[in-house]
């Protein structure tokens, strides 16, 4: 369905529940018909979330609206990439959460080239173009995207809905509910720091299940402070973002960043570029591959903790051309800048 007929819709419903618009003076009768009239207004805006967020038929008009709102982008390469993503993605929810599975996602790439992606009501999600001008490795990709599917699992984007349109139908003489339930849709207005925080713990979850490397999750927020700040500039990451009073983009980092702590036994830390193991110094990557040493950093604990966490450590670290090996596990490809493969197999020998 077009998101004009949507509109229609929607208005339609709506439009009898109002409460009038006209400015008469307040008395004892029209204060008892305004709650009446708000209840009412309340009890419909509930039942029109319900339709668009759990039902198939609700669900499928919905996503057609979203992507008459944003437009589709049919590259076939991205949209390869973003569905092998999904798919590896919603194996690692279903291995936690089987839930996933009675609400498959919808997902499309859109045509706005800001770096963004977002879930709607009915798990509908849509992928910014410019997502993927900004990150090239698909590990990060899916952090975003499963950050998003976290906050689709815990039902946030009806919730926060409810939370930020309902009171405004209680109070509100105007019958200008659609504008805002669209404009809370589309800028994921209503998403409390509480529910960032559940998704961000529900995304690192989701990629220890999953073939990406848990590293990622606190890298991805390393490269938006190396390309925008610590929010400072919130048009750049609006991603994952929220309102003013939502986390800062350092603060989400350090919390993966202790979550890859605790996934390696303790074994493995990282702090300010330098990775740790057994509180030992192990490695302080360079820049490269597009990537800041400290970004790249956690790529690599990401894969130390994975190995510990497997007992691959339980091997003696070798070397595979320029990769530093522990077990089955990569560790890390050296770069130009990065020292030699050998000296540090040698060196997480020693310390591991």
């Amino acid at each position: 369905m077009a998101a004009a007929c949507l509109a229609g819709t929607l208005a339609a419903g709506f439009q009898g529940a109002m409460l009038p618009a006209s400015a008469e003076a307040l008395s004892t009768g029209s204060v008892i018909g305004a709650v009446i009239g708000g209840a009412a207004a309340a009890s419909q805006a509930n039942s029109y979330i319900k339709y668009y967020n759990n039902t198939e038929q609700g669900r499928q008009e919905y996503f057609q609206g979203m992507k008459q709102q944003y437009g589709v982008n049919n590259d076939s390469y991205l949209n390869e990439r973003l569905s092998g993503i999904m798919t590896n993605l919603t194996k690692a929810i279903g291995s936690v959460d089987s839930t996933v599975y009675d609400k498959p996602y919808n997902y499309f790439i859109n045509n706005d080239q800001s770096f963004n992606a977002f879930c709607a009501m009915g798990h509908n999600m849509s992928v910014n173009s410019g997502l993927f001008n900004v990150i090239t490795n698909d590990d990060e990709i899916a952090v975003v995207l499963g950050h998003e599917m976290g906050h689709g699992q815990k039902d946030h984007p009806a919730k926060g809905i409810k939370r930020s349109i309902l009171p405004q139908i209680l109070a509100s003489a105007t019958n200008n509910i659609l504008g805002d339930i669209l404009a809370n849709t589309w800028n994921n207005q209503g998403i409390t720091k509480p529910m960032e925080w559940e998704a961000d713990n529900l995304a690192f979850e989701y990629m220890t299940h999953s073939p990406y490397n848990p590293g990622a999750c606190a890298a991805v927020w390393q490269r938006v402070i190396d390309k925008g700040g610590d929010n400072k500039n919130r048009s750049f990451a609006r991603f994952m973002a929220g309102g003013s009073d939502h986390p800062s983009h350092s603060s989400r980092r350090d919390n993966y960043a202790k979550k890859l702590t605790e996934y390696s036994h303790k074994h493995v830390t990282v702090q300010d570029g330098k990775v740790q193991v057994n509180g030992k110094d192990f490695v302080v990557p360079a820049a490269g591959a597009g990537m800041s040493g400290a970004e790249r950093s956690y790529f690599v604990a990401g894969n130390l903790a994975a190995a510990f966490h497997n007992g691959h450590n339980k091997s003696a670290a070798a070397v595979n051309g320029d990769v530093v090996m522990l077990g089955a596990q990569p560790i890390m490809q050296c770069l130009n800048g990065d020292e030699s493969a050998q000296a540090l197999a040698d060196r997480l020998n020693a310390i591991k």
